[in-house]
């Protein structure tokens, strides 16, 4: 793995010193761009930049063998600009877990390499090391699910910056309008990731409604199509009434026994950033299949409105910033990422180590398997203190 040019927070120095796998330097080429010289000659002159030239940000992953999932997904993480900001400028130091520290340290480190380092490639070794020690799955050279190794990742960041506290929101009974006070976590994860799911929740029998919330960071859609359907088919598929029957009785309070009911989401709370999961991989018992199901999904302006309730600002539109792609069948194939640089504006393939500029008519693929959008637009990235 790439050496960092400055050194780790004091607590972390003996397990960087047992982990890290240093490779010697290689000289800068005079090729070689640095953040802040890019956008200053940027501003100056559009000429003396092509995208063929290596900008910071555009790094690969190296393959430790079946880790193509774990590339991809970071390589969209790190196209993220308020994550990548929030680890290169240390804030993240001040709400480390000690105790449970070492993802957020090793993810800190391995954005700082890929968003400012002098490596085409570098290793993300340590960073699996450090998963690994708390999920062994994710050391093991088989093929892991990108979904399920994004939703760890984020968990685990969540763990180790959250800060507790209590805040007072209001609920609603069928008599009066209830003030009470909760507890509550926050941290990076949730500023830019969580959203809540609102459900509805009708006994068919006596027609009462009731509420249940729940907090999400990645929606998965089904998909309503085996040839062709687009993403709007597939939100539609998700927040449409459905009839809970048989085993998905629900208990109903006032009737007191189980009873069919009648279930509609809307999103509570819009996230800033939303993963959408579309499920293609279908698993039932032993019986197992992938949809190639080609979805058309927008790379700009995407309407969330029609699903947001209460609608607290008109009309929020979404747009793409990453990809990932999976090829191959259920039981095996490869994961590459498509994600939307910063500074450049313009796409680009991350295939491992490979990283190469791509059109925008690329971008729309039959492989997606996890849509990254966002409702705001990126800065680029800086590095404003040392740690």
């Amino acid at each position: 793995m790439a050496s960092p040019s400055t050194s780790a927070p004091d607590d972390f120095n003996i397990f960087y010193s047992l982990h890290f796998l240093s490779q010697p330097k290689r000289p800068l080429s005079s090729e070689t761009v640095h953040l802040e010289h890019l956008k200053d000659s940027s501003e100056e002159s559009n000429d003396e930049t092509s995208p063929s030239q290596p900008y910071q940000g555009l790094t690969g992953l190296r393959n430790l063998g079946n880790t193509c999932y774990m590339n991809a997904v970071l390589q969209c993480l790190c196209s993220i600009s308020p994550l990548v900001e929030y680890f290169l400028s240390g804030k993240y130091v001040t709400s480390l877990h000690k105790e449970n520290g070492e993802v957020a340290t090793a993810f800190a480190y391995l954005m700082a390499d890929m968003w400012l380092g002098e490596f085409e490639c570098v290793s993300p070794e340590v960073f699996r090391s450090v998963i690994g020690d708390l999920c062994p799955a994710f050391t093991v050279k088989t093929q892991q699910d990108a979904q399920e190794f994004l939703i760890y990742v984020l968990n685990e960041l969540h763990e180790a910056l959250k800060k507790s506290y209590k805040r007072r929101c209001y609920g609603n009974t069928s008599t009066s309008r209830e003030d009470r006070r909760t507890g509550s976590e926050t941290s990076i994860i949730t500023q830019l990731f969580e959203g809540q799911l609102n459900y509805d929740i009708t006994c068919l029998e006596c027609q009462t409604t009731t509420d249940k919330n729940e907090v999400f960071t990645v929606l998965s859609l089904p998909i309503p199509s085996e040839s062709a359907c687009s993403l709007q088919d597939c939100l539609e598929c998700f927040f449409q009434q459905d009839t809970l029957t048989w085993n998905n009785q629900i208990h109903c309070s006032f009737c007191e026994t189980k009873q069919d009911a009648a279930v509609k989401a809307n999103i509570g709370k819009a996230p800033k950033m939303v993963i959408f999961h579309l499920k293609r991989f279908d698993c039932q018992g032993s019986y197992k299949r992938k949809l190639g199901t080609n979805i058309y999904y927008p790379l700009s302006n995407l309407d969330l409105s029609p699903y947001i309730y209460p609608l607290f600002r008109k009309n929020p539109k979404y747009n793409l910033c990453a990809v990932v792609n999976h090829f191959g069948y259920l039981d095996g194939g490869h994961y590459t990422a498509f994600c939307k640089h910063t500074l450049t504006q313009n796409w680009y393939s991350f295939d491992d180590a490979q990283v190469s500029e791509i059109p925008q008519s690329s971008v729309q693929s039959a492989a997606a398997y996890l849509l990254f959008y966002t409702c705001k637009a990126f800065s680029v990235p800086t590095k404003t203190t040392k740690y």
